[in-house]
């Protein structure tokens, strides 16, 4: 393990970085300075991890670039994630947590917010899902207005500034023969009760479905959905942006092409998402260095195009598979997440991603709130929100809990000697901080 020396020269080393050039990964100002330093904080690491030397050097160099504000190519990325010896893991972590430091600063950031899954029931069967049911199955559930506002109005009371709205592909959820406008007037529902509140709703997958369905472009749909109120999109149904491993996991979802189309739509159109990736199942990390490298290009597009809009964050899901259906459970042969192999994705997901999306958030109703603070250490700047219920995750058997109180989040960031400070969807500043 890296000790409290090498911790406190990875310090001066950044320091230095940030008063010299005013950020990090700004190679055209004092870049011998940066050069200098960034060389010196690597070889300091690695004076005290006793590796092979080509390991070494091949992971110090990757390393060194990263600090340096470069983004890694896929072929370092895999790399990364390939390492076993511990204390080049340790490395690994430093590295991310001091990118995180300069590209997110030092406060924590959290969210008060409640997840609405209005419906689980759902025409299609992924592999991993245990929250899909079919019509007459037990345990299906389809909320009317009622329920919703009534949920809604206790988020409120409680002090949330987002609705989180996720449901199945529930193909009777149409008015007047129209899916779309059965979404309008979900939304309309909440927002002409609470008009300040945030609707982060409807996933790139509940979008396609709707056009499908009512013969609708994806721009039209979003379009419509944004005009009714949805403030932002939740980039999930992403899980692993690799059709081989889709045909697989969820045959029926959208392609990866596709996802990709739907969110970049998106972001023309000023709606911004979220990402995703759902990990530790079936995939490579030749796979999930791919699926880094789509949500990077498409952010990158973003930002080179001018679009009003890009990706507010980059959220781990750790597969869990307790309640999963049997084949993907046998296949994949662990109920609840592994814990190291998520930390180091976590980092390398920071390294990779970084430049370009500067949030990072763990999941933990998937790692527990003891996991999702170690991820604070190894690249995350966000803890996530409150949820106050949470179906999906914990139909599959996740141990992590359905709803985290405010104090929960704020005393576990403190406990990590760092500031905490409560945010809206879109990362604007609002309420507590400590």
């Amino acid at each position: 393990m890296l000790n409290e020396n090498l911790s406190t020269t990875f310090t001066q080393c950044l320091y230095i970085n940030q008063v010299s050039s005013g950020h990090l990964g700004n190679k055209s100002i004092f870049p011998a300075t940066i050069k200098y330093t960034t060389s010196f904080l690597i070889n300091a690491i690695f004076q005290y991890i006793p590796v092979n030397n080509l390991v070494k050097s091949t992971v110090s160099t990757i390393l060194e670039r990263a600090l340096e504000g470069y983004d890694l190519s896929p072929e370092e990325g895999i790399t990364l994630l390939k390492q076993t010896d511990q204390d080049v893991i340790d490395a690994i972590y430093t590295t991310a947590d001091k990118l995180r430091f300069s590209q997110a600063g030092d406060t924590v950031t959290y969210i008060i917010n409640r997840n609405i899954n209005y419906t689980n029931k759902c025409e299609q069967n992924c592999s991993f899902c245990a929250f899909r049911r079919d019509e007459g199955d037990e345990g299906a559930f389809w909320l009317d207005w009622k329920e919703i506002l009534e949920k809604t109005t206790d988020a409120v009371k409680r002090g949330a500034t987002e609705i989180c709205m996720q449901g199945g592909l529930n193909p009777e959820a149409k008015i007047d023969g129209k899916s779309l406008t059965y979404y309008l007037e979900l939304v309309k529902t909440i927002k002409q009760e609470f008009p300040q509140l945030h609707l982060h709703a409807f996933s790139p997958q509940e979008v396609q479905f709707i056009a499908k369905l009512d013969g609708l472009s994806y721009a039209a749909v979003i379009e419509a959905l944004k005009n009714a109120g949805v403030g932002s999109m939740p980039g999930t149904a992403a899980e692993i942006l690799d059709d081989k491993v889709r045909r697989i996991l969820c045959p029926e979802k959208t392609n990866t092409a596709t996802w990709l189309e739907i969110v970049s739509t998106a972001h023309k159109l000023g709606l911004p998402t979220t990402s995703t990736m759902l990990s530790g199942h079936i995939e490579t990390v030749e796979q999930q260095i791919g699926h880094l490298e789509k949500l990077r290009t498409l952010q990158k597009t973003a930002v080179e195009k001018a679009y009003p809009a890009r990706i507010t964050e980059f959220i781990l899901l750790p597969f869990v598979g307790q309640e999963a259906p049997k084949p993907l459970r046998s296949r994949v042969g662990r109920d609840q997440p592994e814990l190291n192999s998520s930390l180091l994705l976590t980092a390398v997901a920071r390294i990779y991603l970084g430049n370009w999306i500067s949030n990072h958030q763990p999941s933990w109703v998937k790692l527990g709130i003891e996991g999702a603070a170690k991820a604070l250490n190894c690249g995350c700047n966000d803890i996530g929100g409150t949820l106050m219920e949470e179906h999906i995750t914990t139909m599959a058997g996740a141990v992590g809990g359905t709803c985290m109180e405010t104090e929960t989040l704020q005393d576990t960031i403190t406990s990590l000697g760092r500031p905490y400070q409560q945010r809206n969807t879109l990362y604007e500043k609002v309420g507590n901080r400590g």
